[in-house]
């Protein structure tokens, strides 16, 4: 999973504890590439967007700023559609997505309804892909998959990380840590995907009473850093968006596996989180009001009462610079554009590849996770993720977390197509999970 970065900055130890991980989805991988390119704007022509996140949107995904902005909407548009068209249309639809030039498809099979989820798709704009499979068809492929491997020996059940319905070919898709493994018949070559295994931190050498500098003043954002610290056991995170819980306490939401004490959290013994001065620890922030890492992977921060006016702000930004202010939460669209802020890495871009998947890491499950061709570091664990303006996920593991800098697992990807990926938990997956919890939108 992508840890905290822990201490100071030294190369990652590869885990040796993982034994593998494995990939579930109900919904999609995107197998294309990033966003093909439009024309570009300068940082001065940017609707209202951060320089650093415009430097990002047009590096990575090669589109305008409005443009990021429009495809961002539009996927918020397709997604409701898709949720009324699997209750309505259920024998045809096939899943939904962005294409590569950022417009909305809908996928439908043959059968009962056909006529009319095609009339409402072309309806609403969208276009209408025919394909063979139903949603529902795909999904018994799967299942058919998993029973296959099953009965596979544990040398290659080890090396395959699962399968998932793969909307955009119509098809399954299935992960695996080296070519050439054996494969039932009905599984497609092309859609075997070979991806490195996440990797572990580093140790900790912050310590509670390690305090320097005076308190800060400065407004604390989404994608800031901060250091956990239970005992002698520290870890480095980024901030993620700021929010409220049902008792209207000002609260960040961040990651799970930034607590390095879970038991504790909600305790009189709660971890604490503290502000980073260098790579000193600053004042206290607050506590780990709840953690959750299992099935979701997610903390809950209660921010002291003497800091809270510091996150009474709606921002996310990279490590000192301004920051885009979050006007809503959405749900993950598999092409969808996607940025997200660390206090590693800052600001970096891709597409959203896969969507409602579950991520086995070692021997815990992140369910209904997504996933996008991102880069993240430790030190990047917990922080936000964007598409548009609106909140969409939590950074939570990574495939390329044992490399020193984005630029080379980037630059392989490139050369082939083995291009990094970044799992996340979905904000509004957590915010179900606990009624009440909001995200600060203005």
């Amino acid at each position: 999973m992508l840890l905290p970065r822990i201490g100071p900055l030294r190369s990652a130890a590869r885990q040796t504890g993982i034994r593998k991980t494995v990939i579930a989805a109900s919904a999609a991988i995107l197998l294309f590439g990033p966003t093909a390119a439009v024309a570009t704007a300068e940082p001065d022509q940017a609707p209202n967007l951060p320089a650093e996140l415009v430097a990002a949107v047009t590096r990575d995904l090669k589109i305008s700023p409005d443009e990021y902005l429009h495809r961002a909407d539009v996927a918020q548009q397709v997604a409701a559609f898709a949720t009324n068209a699997q209750r309505q249309y259920p024998a045809v639809f096939a899943g939904s997505w962005l294409d590569e030039a950022g417009r909305a498809v809908v996928a439908l099979a043959q059968g009962p309804g056909a006529d009319e989820a095609k009339k409402a798709a072309e309806s609403a704009g969208f276009e209408v892909h025919n394909v063979a499979k139903s949603e529902a068809s795909l999904r018994g492929e799967k299942s058919a998959f998993e029973r296959w491997l099953e009965g596979q020996p544990e040398a290659v059940r080890s090396l395959v990380r699962g399968a998932v319905i793969d909307t955009v070919n119509n098809s399954i898709a299935v992960r695996v840590d080296q070519a050439g493994l054996p494969m039932p018949n009905f599984i497609d070559p092309a859609r075997i995907i070979v991806m490195a295994p996440p990797v572990a931190g580093e140790e900790s050498t912050l310590q509670a009473g390690d305090i320097a500098g005076e308190t800060q003043r400065g407004a604390l954002a989404g994608g800031d850093g901060f250091a956990s610290v239970s005992g002698r056991s520290s870890l480095r995170c980024s901030l993620g968006f700021n929010g409220t819980d049902r008792n209207g306490n000002t609260v960040n939401i961040t990651a799970g596996h930034c607590n390095p004490d879970i038991a504790s959290a909600g305790s009189g013994n709660a971890a604490g989180v503290y502000e980073l001065n260098g790579d000193r620890l600053g004042a206290q922030l607050g506590v780990f009001q709840k953690s959750v890492l299992g099935a979701q992977d997610y903390s809950i921060v209660r921010i002291n009462d003497q800091t809270r006016d510091r996150f009474a702000n709606n921002g996310v930004r990279a490590p000192g610079a301004a920051p885009i202010a979050v006007d809503g939460v959405a749900t993950p669209v598999v092409g969808a554009p996607v940025c997200k802020s660390g206090a590693r890495t800052g600001f970096s871009c891709g597409v959203v590849n896969a969507v409602d998947q579950t991520v086995q890491v070692g021997e815990r499950e992140l369910t209904q996770s997504f996933s996008a061709n991102i880069c993240a570091l430790p030190g990047d664990s917990g922080g936000p993720i964007v598409t548009g303006r609106l909140a969409l996920g939590i950074s939570s593991a990574s495939s390329v977390a044992d490399y020193p800098v984005c630029e080379i697992p980037n630059l392989i990807g490139a050369l082939t197509g083995n291009v990094p990926q970044l799992f996340a938990q979905p904000v509004h997956v957590v915010l179900s999970d606990n009624p009440g919890l909001r995200v600060r939108t203005n």
